[in-house]
Formats: structure tokens, C-alpha cells, sequence
């Protein structure tokens, strides 16, 4: 078992990414307590859902953003070299060949840093998990 040397939480893991203190009660604390190299995309994103989607509920669940519309949902969460979106297998399976340029696995999309976002792409995966 792996111990967290800053908040004592234990793990199977070495070095397993976690968040350590107090949950953010909102989404721009959540963006706040991030590393800057992620804030920019975290606050693209949360954009790209707000244009697309205004009247999903933002809230925090978790420990990260979540959007809900109507049942759906998806929602988000930095990492240490990307940032985690998760969308749901459905909507993997149905983007896949537009998603060729990025990892995903299960329910979640991988957005490195490294690699400019796909907004238009993005854009149409919200829609589709949380429009009508």
C-alpha cells in the first residue's frame, strides 16, 4: 500500500493521482485548485458547455464537474498530463471514428494538453449527451 505523504489517504497504487483536501463546493473552485497548464482547457470545455448546452446544470459531484440535463450527464476532470472527459460509452461508440487522434477508454475521453482542443468535435459530443 502506497500512503499519501500530504493528506495520509492509503492506496493500491504508488502514486496514485487523487485529490487531497477539502472537495471544491464549485466549479471555479474546482478550476482554481488546478495546475494553470490546465485551466485553459478546463475553462475551454466548461465554454464549450455552456454555448452548446446553457441550460444544464453545473454542479460539483465527485470531486469535479458535472453537467446534467433531463437524466444525462457527463462531465470532467484535470489529470496530471490530460484532462479526463467523460461522455459516456455510447457516445465513445458513436464518435469513435471522429476520436481517432485521442485515447479514450470506457466512458471517458482523453484530452492531452500537449494536442490543441477539439472544440467543433467537442461541441457535437455535448449536444449529443445532453441535448433533447
Amino acid at each position: 500500500m502506497w500512503v499519501c505523504p500530504k493528506c495520509g489517504r492509503e492506496f493500491r497504487r504508488n502514486n496514485q493521482g487523487h485529490f487531497c483536501g477539502q472537495p471544491p463546493k464549485t466549479v471555479d473552485e474546482y478550476i482554481a485548485q488546478q495546475e494553470s497548464s490546465a485551466q485553459d482547457y478546463l475553462n475551454k470545455i466548461r465554454e464549450i458547455i455552456r454555448q452548446n448546452v446553457p441550460e444544464a446544470v453545473e454542479r460539483i459531484a465527485w470531486s469535479m464537474p458535472i453537467y446534467e440535463r433531463n437524466g444525462k450527464s457527463l462531465s470532467f476532470a484535470a489529470c496530471q498530463k490530460y484532462i479526463s472527459f467523460y461522455v459516456g460509452a455510447e457516445a465513445i461508440e458513436r464518435f469513435q471514428a471522429d476520436l481517432a487522434g485521442f485515447a479514450s477508454k470506457k466512458s471517458a475521453i482523453y484530452l492531452p494538453y500537449a494536442k490543441e482542443l477539439p472544440g467543433e468535435l467537442l461541441a457535437e459530443i455535448v449536444k449529443w449527451c445532453l441535448g433533447d
